[in-house]
C-alpha cells in the first residue's frame, strides 16, 4: 500500500518519514523545490529531533519519494493524507485555501479511471469543514460520488514539535472520522501497525477534538501561570502548589470534573474560587482565567432557563435538586438557583429527590432553601409515578443514574431536559440537553 503526503511542513515532512519507517512507500509533495530537494539529498526541512535519520534512511531504502508533481504521487498511492497548512484568518478561522486547492487538483485527476483513492485529511479544520467544504468540491470538479471513487476520513494529529516521532509511534491514541462507517478502513489498516487503540467517530466529532486538545492545553497553561502568579503574591512557590496538585490522579489529573453537563455548585467550589478572587483583587492582581470561571458557570444556568423556556411548558418535574447524587447538600446548587428562578416566572414546579427531605435540612443548609426556596416543601413530592402523569417535562437536575430507570418504568412517555447525562442521548427521542 502506497501513500501520498501532500504538504513537507512540520507535520508531512514527519509523516512522510514515519510511514516510511513502517515499511509503507511514501510520496512527499510539496509545491516548494527546495524541501523537496532538501528530502531527496536525505535531509530534513526541518529542525525535529531523529527526523533527518529517518528520511535519510527512508530515501536510501527507496520508501520515501520527494516531488512537486501531485499527479504523480496520486497516481501510484491508493492514500492521500493532506496535510496543509491551515493558518488562522483574520477572523480566527481556519483558513483551508491551500486545502481546497490541493482537493480541486485531486479531483480533477479523480475525473479519470485511475482506482480508488482513500482521502485522509489531517490538516487542522473547525468542525464541518471536511463534510460542507472539502467534500462538496471533491465531488463537484470530479464529477464523481464520495464512497464510489474515492473515500474521505478526517485523521487529526497530536504531534509536538521537539517529540514529533516519538508522538507518532506511541500516541494514547488514534482518532479517525468517517464520512459513512468503513471510508477509514484502508487507514485503519495502515495504523494497526502502531501499538494504540483506534477509535472512529464522526468527521466533526474528529475535527473539532483536535482544537479542544489545544485549547485545553493551552487552558492549563494559563491556569498554571495564573496559579504562580497568586501563590508568589502569597509568599509560596507555584511549583510546589502545582506539583501536589498534579500527584492527585484521581480527581486533579483524570476525567472526573472533564465531562460536559450542567453547572457546578455545593459548599466547597464557589465558596473557595470566591476566596482566590477576593485575593486577586486584594493583592491587585490580573487573573483573566479565574476571573471568568464564576461568570461562565452562571451562563451555563441562563443557557438551562432558556432551554427550558423554549419548550413552551408550565408543568415542571424536577428530579435531583442537590448539586450531585448521594447528598441533600443544597448550598449553592445550581439546580436550586434554576428552580427559584422558573418559580419566579410563573412556571409550576415539583421536585422530587429521595435524598432530601425538608424535615432533615440543618444549619448553613437549612438557611440557604431558607433564603432562596423557603417554600421548599410545598414543592416536594414523593409520589414520583404520580408526579410524572400530571407533568410536561421532565428536568433531570443531577445525575442520580436511578432516575432512568423510574422514568422508563412510568406509563406515559414525557419530554426530558437531561442536563448531567443521566441518558446516554440515544436512550429517549424526547430528550435535550445543553451539551449534546
Amino acid at each position: 500500500m502506497a501513500i501520498a503526503i501532500v504538504g513537507l511542513g512540520y507535520v508531512g515532512a514527519v509523516c512522510s518519514a514515519a510511514f516510511c519507517s513502517l515499511g509503507f512507500k511514501v510520496y512527499g509533495v510539496d509545491l516548494s523545490q527546495d524541501k523537496v530537494n532538501t528530502i531527496k539529498e536525505g535531509k530534513s526541512p526541518i529542525v525535529e529531533p531523529g527526523l533527518e535519520e529517518a528520511i535519510t534512511e527512508g530515501v536510501q531504502s527507496g520508501l520515501l519519494e520527494a516531488t512537486t508533481d501531485i499527479k504523480h504521487a496520486v497516481l501510484n498511492s491508493d492514500i492521500l493524507l493532506l496535510c496543509v497548512g491551515t493558518p488562522n484568518a483574520p477572523s480566527g478561522q481556519l483558513s483551508t485555501s491551500a486545502l481546497e486547492a490541493v482537493c480541486k487538483e485531486i479531483g480533477t485527476l479523480l475525473r479519470d479511471d485511475i482506482g480508488r483513492k482513500h482521502i485522509v485529511v489531517r490538516s487542522t479544520v473547525n468542525s464541518g469543514v471536511t463534510r460542507n467544504v472539502l467534500l462538496p468540491i471533491l465531488e463537484k470538479v470530479s464529477g464523481k460520488r464520495a464512497g464510489d471513487a474515492f473515500t474521505l476520513s478526517y485523521n487529526p494529529e497530536f504531534l509536538r514539535e521537539g517529540s514529533a516521532l516519538v508522538d507518532f509511534h506511541t500516541p494514547s491514541l488514534t482518532i479517525l472520522g468517517e464520512r459513512e462507517p468503513g471510508d477509514a478502513d484502508a487507514i485503519v489498516e495502515v495504523y494497526k501497525k502502531i501499538d494504540a487503540p483506534i477509535m472512529r467517530n464522526s468527521l466533526e466529532v474528529a475535527e473539532l477534538v483536535k482544537c479542544v486538545n489545544n485549547a485545553w492545553h493551552a487552558t492549563k497553561v494559563v491556569f498554571g501561570n495564573e496559579v504562580g502568579v497568586l501563590s508568589k503574591s502569597c509568599g509560596v512557590d507555584g511549583r510546589e502548589i502545582m506539583d501536589l496538585l498534579c500527584r492527585d490522579d484521581r480527581l486533579n489529573t483524570s476525567k472526573a470534573y472533564l465531562t460536559p453537563g450542567f453547572a457546578f455548585g455545593g459548599s466547597c467550589l464557589p465558596k473557595d474560587l470566591r476566596a482566590i478572587n477576593f485575593e486577586k483583587r486584594r493583592r491587585d492582581l490580573d487573573l483573566p482565567l479565574l476571573s471568568s470561571v464564576m461568570p461562565s458557570n452562571h451562563a451555563h444556568i441562563d443557557r438551562a432557563v432558556n432551554l427550558i423556556a423554549d419548550s413552551e411548558v408550565k408543568n415542571i418535574l424536577f428530579m435531583g435538586l442537590s448539586f450531585k447524587p448521594m447528598t441533600d447538600d443544597l448550598r449553592e446548587s445550581p439546580v436550586v438557583e434554576l428552580v427559584e428562578r422558573l418559580t419566579g416566572k410563573g412556571y409550576s414546579v415539583n421536585i422530587y429527590d429521595p435524598n432530601v427531605a425538608t424535615t432533615r435540612l440543618k444549619g448553613s443548609n437549612l438557611a440557604y432553601v431558607d433564603t432562596h426556596l423557603p417554600h421548599l416543601s410545598e414543592l416536594m413530592v414523593n409520589d414520583i409515578d404520580t408526579a410524572i402523569s400530571h407533568t410536561d417535562l421532565i428536568v433531570l437536575g443531577n445525575g442520580d443514574q436511578s432516575y432512568r430507570d423510574v422514568i422508563n418504568g412510568a406509563s406515559s412517555s414525557k419530554r426530558i431536559v437531561d442536563l448531567t447525562g443521566v441518558f446516554s442521548g440515544k436512550d429517549s427521542q424526547l430528550t435535550e440537553s445543553l451539551c449534546w
